[in-house]
């Protein structure tokens, strides 16, 4: 009696030991985005520039439309893999090349975009301070009448 007590106790920690591991994963599926939309690609601001195709993305069981943009790469010879959808499941766009990959940072182009407003600032202060007169300014007034 003792030994079938026994047995029944380590089977029943056993399988609470077992259960304890035990995973449970439930996921929401959207299907696959809407078609891509049409847009005007801006000029191109610049040689390291790189386009970034508009796309889809999913968001709170819908999906949101990001549009394309202009961006540099992470380093020289980077190019950008478009995100998509692949049986059922979406997969983020990221740059590959020689040096791996690398999830985009939105970081970037704001630096960037602040770094670039800093240079057309100063360039702007320079063609104005170089269109200023040199030298000591002379103010002619006319003379008095009697």
């Amino acid at each position: 009696m003792r030994v079938r007590v026994a047995s029944s106790a380590i089977c029943v920690v056993l399988l609470m030991s077992s259960a304890a591991f035990a995973q449970i994963s439930f996921g929401i599926q959207i299907g696959a985005p809407p078609p891509p939309r049409a847009y005007v690609v801006p000029a191109r601001p610049g040689p390291e520039f790189t386009w970034v195709e508009g796309y889809w993305y999913p968001q709170a069981g819908h999906y949101l439309w990001h549009d394309g943009y202009w961006t540099r790469p992470p380093y020289e010879g980077a190019y950008w893999v478009a995100p998509y959808h692949d049986h059922g499941r979406y997969v983020e766009g990221y740059w590959d090349g020689q040096r791996g990959r690398f999830a985009h940072d939105h970081r970037w182009d704001h630096e960037a975009e602040r770094r670039d407003e800093e240079r057309r600032v100063e360039a702007r202060d320079r063609r104005e301070s170089d269109e200023m007169p040199r030298g000591p300014i002379s103010c002619i007034r006319p003379k008095s009448r009697p």
